[in-house]
């Protein structure tokens, strides 16, 4: 019989496994209710065209969500596989760029669901087996199962920058979900910034269950003190840059994003347009609306981030410094995963932050005080993506971690780095450490900035 300490601790290991794999099931499903719910309304037709060269054909990215899951919780976990190798060349995203993917052998709509559920069933009974507790660092603490949730995850947000790029009637959806009034700066208060003090900081994580390998491990940084704006930049300032000829001046442009606008002929952000003088309009799946002046600016790359930021007289906050704004407390010197605190935000219609989708724009600057960091910084989660200074590298004893296709080749200066999350993030998707990176050019991308100065 064993001793009477054993048997708690052997009930609690089976307790929390359990438990862990229920949870499991419980997002799995919820990620693929969310997935066909934002495809539910868009034809076959649309599915299969390539709304933009920069972007996949929605049924790629369908197709691909499938086979992801195969690839790491069928094949990988288990040494197990329901498809042929060509299925896996044809959703391999780093064998065919996405201008040429319009040429593959894609699965249709109803092949494609088929497919999603047949993995989903053996996934299922996989998973049942799983040794969550042992030492296979794919397995352990579930962590190959949360990645996949969180990819998932990340191609809904994905496939929402393709139907907003939808000519024609577009996309328009109906948004279940009512955005929160802002409290947007008075005109006195339009350049309100924040002192954030120097010192040390614990920048990254060690986390191992959710977080990715770019975001490991944690380590000492020191930051001298600096400025920042308490919001992101809105769509009033920003008219402000271009109504002063923020486009036509070189002076403030970084040299290739310079090159850049002169090639494309780009003089407001994506998807702005004007009806009337001063009388702006944006386009929005599908819909004219004008433009919401409290609201911040979204759909601008990096180089019209820098340029507004130099016009200001100001910069782009580099990675360090807005992690610090976000997550450090220095009261109690310790980290927070949210700006607000360690609880998550809400599914569905977050009281702390504009994400999960289902509002489908951007909220007024404001809307969310409880949001609040802990230097009284506001929407560093939800609404836009942030631009940061900094250029895409890995961090002290960085090990790739599961493949080195997720980050790793990445790494460089020719991605920027982006933080916060959009309100087209899943809230799974998103804390103080997460880390997007792009080309600075992008603009698909739900995107915007605040400032930072020197301290």
């Amino acid at each position: 019989m064993p001793d009477r300490k054993e048997r708690p601790v052997f009930i609690a290991a089976n307790d929390r496994s359990r438990d862990l794999k229920q949870d499991l099931v419980g997002k799995l499903t919820e990620a693929r209710e969310r997935t066909r719910w934002l495809l539910s309304t868009v034809s076959g037709e649309d599915l299969g065209r390539q709304h933009d060269p920069i972007m996949s054909p929605l049924i790629w990215d369908y197709g691909h969500i499938g086979n992801y899951e195969e690839l790491w919780l069928l094949n990988r976990a288990f040494g197990r596989g329901l498809s042929d190798r060509n299925l896996f060349d044809i959703y391999d995203a780093s064998l065919t760029p996405r201008s040429e993917r319009p040429s593959l052998a894609m699965l249709d709509r109803a092949s494609a669901d088929r497919h999603l559920d047949a993995v989903r069933e053996a996934v299922l009974e996989a998973l049942q087996e799983a040794d969550l507790d042992g030492e296979d660092p794919l397995l352990k603490s579930g962590f190959i199962y949360y990645m996949v949730i969180q990819h998932e995850y990340q191609h809904n947000e994905t496939m929402l920058q393709t139907l907003q790029l939808m000519q024609g009637e577009g996309y328009r959806p109906q948004a279940p979900v009512e955005l929160p009034c802002g409290n947007p700066p008075s005109a006195e208060e339009e350049e309100e910034m924040v002192f954030v003090p120097g010192g040390p900081f614990v920048m990254g994580t060690d986390e191992r269950a959710w977080a990715l390998d770019n975001e490991r491990g944690a380590h000492e940084v020191e930051v001298l003190g600096f400025y920042l704006d308490t919001t992101p930049v809105t769509n009033r300032a920003y008219l402000a840059f271009v109504e002063d000829g923020g486009y036509e001046r070189r002076e403030l442009w970084d040299p290739e994003g310079w090159a850049w606008i002169r090639e494309e002929g780009i003089s407001t952000p994506k998807h702005w347009y004007q009806k009337e003088p001063h009388d702006w309009w944006t386009q929005r799946f599908g819909f004219d609306e004008p433009v919401s002046m409290d609201a911040p600016v979204v759909h601008v790359s990096w180089y019209e981030a820098d340029a507004y930021a130099r016009w200001a007289g100001k910069r782009l906050p580099t990675e360090a410094e807005w992690e610090k704004a976000a997550s450090w407390d220095p009261e109690r010197e310790t980290k927070r995963l949210y700006p607000w605190g360690d609880e998550p935000p809400t599914p569905g219609g977050a009281k702390r932050a504009n994400l999960d989708q289902l509002a489908f724009s951007v909220a007024e600057v404001g809307a969310y005080p409880a949001g609040a960091s802990a230097y009284g910084v506001l929407g560093m989660i939800g609404d836009v993506w942030e631009w940061t200074a900094s250029e895409f590298f890995s961090y002290p004893g960085f090990e790739s971690f599961p493949y080195p296709e997720y980050s790793e080749v990445f790494f460089g200066p020719d991605h920027k780095v982006l933080r916060g999350g959009s309100w087209a993030t899943r809230p799974g998707a998103i804390r103080n450490t997460f880390r997007n990176w792009d080309f600075p050019v992008r603009r698909q991308l739900f995107a915007g900035f605040r400032c930072a100065q020197d301290g």
